[in-house]
């Protein structure tokens, strides 16, 4: 057949035409980059921290705070105080919704149980003489902190104020995620007036604020990260979701304490309520890391316990037993010799359980499911002391090791362990949704369901704990039981990763961090309680390009948190891989490692 030369002559040109096209969008999309980029550098040329003689920016002890944020006109308000709310909880309250006369009279009423007030000014708002007197009245026993949008023409007005103000000249969506974060110590501001607007904000004034906790990126950049390459993470999570995988995934990434990457993916379960980057997981054996382990530092730290000492010392039921002289150090390193797992559940007879609660019947494993109250006492706890020790100083991965690290730290605390690491840690950090047994305190909607059990609880598990042996006793153990989401486990992290600061606070000297994530064992490649990264770099574990530093721990139901110190890195991954059953593809299509790989590839083609 032959081809005339018109044929050749358009396929010239369409391919002429679609280089154009994909030229023409590549520049677009650049341009669109460089946009976003100038405006981030606007924002953070523009903000200036005035009047913070006494240091109240950025809040220090936010777990003793009760904020509102009070928007007086501000027309960004909704990102202003989602981005507040990344770091605490946070009431709003909008004055323009206040009828009457005198709607400060009406504030006034509904802030006194606030100690804490942001209010949200921008130069187009009307500041007169009763909002000035409202801030000069208020701020006599309230800490109060003005967040002000926009040209400094109204900035004379806050002269008889003495509450510190950030001002931002850019009134817009960046201008305000900025602000919200400088309050908190999410960015670093060093600026100071280029003029003088009154003989109190004369030019040179601005006091300097160093950042102190996680940041989130007002817009793309190059800062240690290629961040349109992490575009990838979203093609592997979506596999995941379409394979079946899992129903849902929430990835994040911190890169230098700013968060780069944080998405949502996939539903609940299949075909239900579309997944949010707040919602709430179960986490599994990343409890081990997240909570106990936590305790089991502090506990060290104080010199509370010794990892030398034995389980006798701190558990008068191992005495005379096959376990008393069994150290910490190697209940924490999985070597002590432990079964790998009971199942518990299985030894379950009808006289155990009920479906309602009573005095007899006060734990609660799921809904209309309820056990004796004494059977963690006389059944579980028999079962683990009697075990079986078989293979003393070998590596073998069991969940019996938390359950008597549990039994550790409150003996010695005397506190339980899910009210101790929220006081010691969970609470003071600014972690809004970790916990134990989050439908105590979350509507079910926010909170990601796991298996559909059909074996032993009979219900869809939506907020109890998936594991059976920490359902039965209570929710709250030492292996498993702990739910958070994606944000608060950040938190958490880079607080490690900062070798025990954050906040303006330090929870853990730099050495504890260092000794417990470092590698401990001669046999593993296990640190205490953390796990890490497999000297066997064949197995590329956790990911091929993870560093001999990293560590962090993997959950049953699809999490994962792994911190790279090399690279200054906090990687989480959540899912509920696990619904409506156990399914083993998560693992088959290797999606976390990939995932990681992928930072880590951003990372290096940061250029």
């Amino acid at each position: 057949m032959r081809i005339s030369k018109s044929f050749y002559l358009s396929i010239f040109i369409f391919t002429a035409l679609l280089s154009i096209s994909i030229i023409g969008f590549s520049t677009h999309i650049r341009n669109l980059f460089v946009h976003e980029l100038d405006k981030k550098a606007l924002v953070i040329k523009s903000t200036v921290v005035l009047g913070n003689n006494t240091g109240e920016i950025p809040l220090i002890d936010i777990d003793q705070m009760k904020i509102a944020s009070i928007s007086m006109g501000f027309n960004y308000a909704t990102v202003f105080d989602s981005m507040l709310n990344k770091y605490q909880k946070v009431d709003h309250l909008d004055l323009g919704t206040y009828l009457g006369s005198n709607p400060l009279d009406a504030l006034r009423d509904d802030i006194k149980f606030h100690n804490t007030l942001i209010l949200e000014i921008s130069d187009t708002y009307a500041i007169n003489r009763q909002v000035i007197n409202f801030i000069r009245e208020v701020e006599k026993s309230k800490r109060v902190i003005i967040a002000f949008f926009g040209t400094g023409k109204n900035l004379p007005q806050f002269d008889l104020v003495k509450s510190p103000i950030i001002w931002c000249k850019q009134y817009s969506p960046e201008g305000a995620m900025y602000v919200a974060q400088a309050i908190f110590g999410g960015v670093e501001v060093s600026n100071t007036l280029e003029e003088s607007y009154s003989d109190v904000y004369t030019a040179g004034l601005g006091t300097p604020i160093k950042k102190i906790r996680l940041g989130y990126a007002i817009a793309p950049d190059h800062n240690g990260i290629n961040t349109s390459n992490l575009q990838y993470i979203d093609t592997i999570a979506l596999e995941a979701i379409r394979q079946k995988a899992t129903p849902s995934a929430v990835v994040m990434v911190v890169k230098d304490g700013q968060v780069v990457y944080n998405k949502a993916f996939g539903t609940h379960t299949y075909g239900g309520s579309v997944t949010d980057i707040d919602d709430i997981y179960d986490l599994a054996s990343v409890t081990k890391i997240a909570a106990t382990t936590l305790e089991v530092m502090r506990l060290t730290e104080m010199g509370k316990i010794h990892l030398d000492s034995t389980l006798k010392t701190y558990i008068g039921r191992t005495r005379g037993l096959d376990k008393a002289n069994i150290t910490l150090r190697e209940v924490m390193l999985h070597q002590a010799g432990f079964v790998p797992f009971i199942p518990f559940y299985k030894k379950i007879e009808a006289l155990d359980c009920s479906l309602d609660s009573s005095s007899v019947f006060t734990t609660k494993v799921a809904g209309h499911y309820y056990l004796r109250k004494d059977y963690f006492e006389h059944v579980m706890w028999p079962q683990m002391l009697n075990s079986p020790l078989l293979t003393r100083g070998k590596y073998v991965y069991s969940d019996l090791s938390m359950y008597f690290m549990k039994e550790v730290v409150e003996n010695v605390s005397g506190e339980k362990l899910d009210q101790y690491v929220f006081d010691q840690f969970h609470k003071p950090l600014g972690m809004k949704t970790a916990g134990f047994n989050p439908t105590n305190r979350f509507s079910t909607n926010q909170i990601v369901p796991t298996e559909d059990d059909l074996v032993f609880r009979k219900t869809l598990l939506q907020g109890y704990v998936h594991d059976q042996g920490a359902a039965m006793v209570g929710g709250v153990a030492g292996h498993a039981g702990l739910f958070a989401s994606s944000n608060d486990l950040a938190i958490l992290f880079q607080m490690l990763l900062n070798k025990g600061t954050y906040g303006g606070k330090q929870y853990f000297k730099p050495k504890t961090v260092d000794l417990f994530t470092s590698q401990q064992s001669a046999v593993s490649r296990r640190g205490l309680g953390f796990d890490r990264t497999d000297s066997d770099t064949s197995k590329a574990y956790p990911s091929k390009w993870a560093s001999p530093k990293t560590y962090g721990h993997t959950g049953y139901t699809g999490t994962c948190v792994w911190v790279d110190p090399q690279y200054n890195l906090v990687y989480i991954f959540l899912s509920n891989r696990i619904n409506p059953q156990v399914s083993g593809k998560l693992l088959e299509l290797n999606i976390r490692s990939r995932i990681q790989d992928i930072i880590y590839e951003a990372i290096k083609n940061q250029n």
